[in-house]
């Protein structure tokens, strides 16, 4: 059982907390390319519990900056985008993407006093849809070559959601197979091709087996869990029969990701980002193997659950997460719809805004969430020593990190340990795009499957 001290030390973002000063080692998803389109690309943005203002100026250049003024404190989110930056509307201070004042017009002619004054800036870039800000000291990291920054940009969409609770209990439902079977089962099985864009509707990999019904079935996953250089791998084996057994192999990305597979031809790979202690943003890429991604469809499916311009769910804590008893004991195990975001949303924030974890009794299918916290105690511990931490990377190391490997198949019951990967190198194989075959994959298979 946890100490509300060690709670605490594992969910706290503040610049001065042990958690905070890890997560600052990274780069964060700050907002949705597209969450800056239009004609006033200015957007305010909370991230690790510190207000900040986004921008685009008129030469193209992404500025993130302190969102208060440092003349009285106005709010810069309201300020007038010109060509040069971002203008204060209280006095007309003027300031650039990389924070220098350029006028204080208020002040005589021929005042200094803007050569004295720098607003706070960070580094942003975009990849894959996301604008992502480091709020760090010294050099940012490099981005490992996983699939979804590999790809091209037409086998990509990003989508994000809010959550209103604490980043660890989000990111935790990502990274615990077993609920999947209860949280999200469905009591009747759609026809699997109409499951485009949908996670668990399809059919698993080699097989006519709807995933629903998989997880309805077979509820009691032998679960296996082990380190990676990326962090850690989860497979959940549920055995159909002597001959065969449906095989899940998902990711858990260091510090806040995990990479699951969302059908046959595609991953998500998602991210849950504190926006402060109570509150978190999942973002998401979702990555084609097979053709491009019909991006109008996927945003207009999301579209149906989330509200711009803050992607608040329609379904929520205040109207019950549309929770139907009629339907819970008929159609759906919660109650709450189609939608299997409704139901993440609800386990979560039912824990309250920060879980109490003095209170949990874990158990033998809680084994990814124990090694993921074993890991992020060592990490913290490892910044406050002084040390780089796990997935901090350098432009040298930045391609030992590939892939990573991530399945949903039916494979044979005896030999699912090499199925898992032979089914994700050929994927990666028959891919329109470069995807790399993770060195550890390829060496873990005999060399004719590898290649």
């Amino acid at each position: 059982m946890m100490s509300q001290e060690q709670n605490d030390r594992i969910t706290r973002v503040g610049a001065a907390t042990p958690l905070g000063r890890l997560m600052r080692r990274y780069w964060q998803p700050a907002a949705l390319v597209d969450e800056l389109a239009g004609e006033r690309p200015v957007r305010p943005v909370r991230l690790l519990g510190e207000n900040f203002v986004l921008f685009r100026d008129g030469q193209g250049r992404y500025g993130l900056i302190d969102r208060d003024c440092p003349h009285r404190g106005a709010d810069l989110a309201f300020g007038r985008l010109e060509p040069a930056g971002l203008r204060c509307a209280f006095h007309g201070w003027l300031f650039d993407a990389e924070g220098r004042c350029l006028e204080t017009p208020a002040e005589p002619a021929g005042s200094r006093l803007c050569a004295n004054i720098r607003q706070r800036a960070f580094p942003v870039v975009e990849r894959s849809g996301i604008l992502w800000a480091y709020l760090g000291e010294g050099e940012p990291p490099a981005f490992p070559e996983i699939d979804c920054f590999v790809a091209e940009e037409s086998y990509t969409f990003a989508f994000k959601g809010l959550i209103e609770c604490n980043w660890l209990q989000a990111l935790e439902v990502g990274i615990d197979p077993a609920h999947a079977s209860f949280l999200h089962r469905f009591f009747e099985d759609e026809d699997p091709h109409d499951a485009y864009g949908k996670q668990f509707r399809g059919a698993s990999a080699d097989s006519h087996l709807p995933m629903t019904r998989i997880l309805r079935e077979y509820d009691r996953p032998i679960i296996n869990v082990e380190r990676t250089e990326y962090g850690m791998r989860i497979i959940a084996l549920r055995e159909i029969d002597e001959a065969r057994t449906h095989v899940r192999v998902t990711n858990q990305l260091f510090p806040h990701g995990f990479v699951i597979p969302l059908s046959t031809e595609m991953t998500i790979t998602q991210w849950h980002v504190p926006v402060d202690d109570e509150t978190c943003y999942w973002y998401a890429v979702f990555t084609s193997y097979t053709k491009p991604v019909d991006k109008q469809k996927m945003r207009d499916q999301r579209l149906e659950l989330y509200e711009l311009p803050d992607y608040v769910s329609r379904k929520n804590r205040h109207n019950d997460y549309g929770f139907d008893p009629h339907e819970q004991q008929h159609s759906t195990y919660t109650g709450m719809g189609a939608d299997i975001n409704v139901h993440d949303q609800w386990a979560v924030e039912s824990m309250g805004r920060i879980q109490d974890r003095t209170r949990e009794h874990l158990g033998q299918s809680d084994k990814a969430i124990i090694l993921y916290r074993r890991i992020l105690r060592e990490e913290i511990a490892k910044v406050e020593a002084g040390e780089a931490p796990l997935l901090a990377l350098d432009a040298r190391t930045a391609r030992s990190v590939q892939g990573p490997a991530t399945m949903d198949g039916i494979g044979p019951t005896r030999g699912w340990e090499t199925y898992w990967m032979e089914v994700d190198v050929k994927r990666r194989r028959g891919a329109p795009w470069v995807a790399p075959v993770p060195a550890e994959i390829a060496a873990r298979l005999p060399a004719e499957a590898a290649e």
